[in-house]
């Protein structure tokens, strides 16, 4: 049990019997009352994110979320299949659950997946990860007054980052997957 006067930061409880993590909190001590706890939340499963207080006394449940480590394997019709990497299980994912990572599918990467009751709520692809570039126009030297200039380039997966006029197609780069920035030349 969670009380809401131990929420902080990252905080995850179980509210309406759904998933929630606690965005941003701020404690209130009222003249004469008991205090209140008001709290920016976000629903792990349908993304939404709103604001709710709650009374000080109000206590809430662990909603007993899993991680597990599991490898892209293929996309076929729509379905993107995973393998659990400990028991070697395989899984279809629909594309709507994938939206937010889709541009970070790589074959045979391995992704965080987030389990609330035997259903994934939630996919997060590593940190940083290397790409090839298959797409960019050229660099041309001169093009500007100082260091620092980008130029877009469209990655192996189909996504556009911004990278420096050096890098050339064929070229492979590490991404930071969290903002999509280019991190360096691999």
């Amino acid at each position: 049990m969670i009380s809401a006067t131990d929420f902080r930061k990252g905080s995850k409880f179980l509210l309406r019997d759904e998933p929630h993590l606690v965005l941003d909190f701020q404690h209130n001590k009222m003249g004469r009352g008991g205090a209140l706890v008001r709290a920016k939340i976000k629903n792990l499963i349908t993304g939404s994110t709103f604001e709710e207080t709650f009374r000080s006394e109000q206590k809430f449940d662990d909603p007993q979320l899993e991680r597990k480590t599991m490898q892209f394997l293929y996309e076929d019709g729509g379905l993107y299949n995973f393998m659990d990497q400990d028991t070697y299980d395989q899984i279809s994912v629909s594309k709507e659950l994938l939206e937010d990572v889709l541009g970070y599918l790589k074959e045979q990467e391995s992704y965080d997946m987030l389990y609330f009751k035997d259903r994934i709520i939630g996919i997060t692809p590593p940190i940083s990860m290397i790409f090839t570039i298959k797409e960019t126009p050229p660099g041309v030297r001169g093009d500007t007054a100082q260091g620092g200039a980008t130029k877009p380039a469209v990655l192996e997966t189909g996504i556009t980052i911004q990278v420096p006029l050096f890098v050339n197609e064929g070229e492979k780069v590490k991404v930071d997957t969290r903002t999509g920035v280019y991190l360096e030349r691999v």
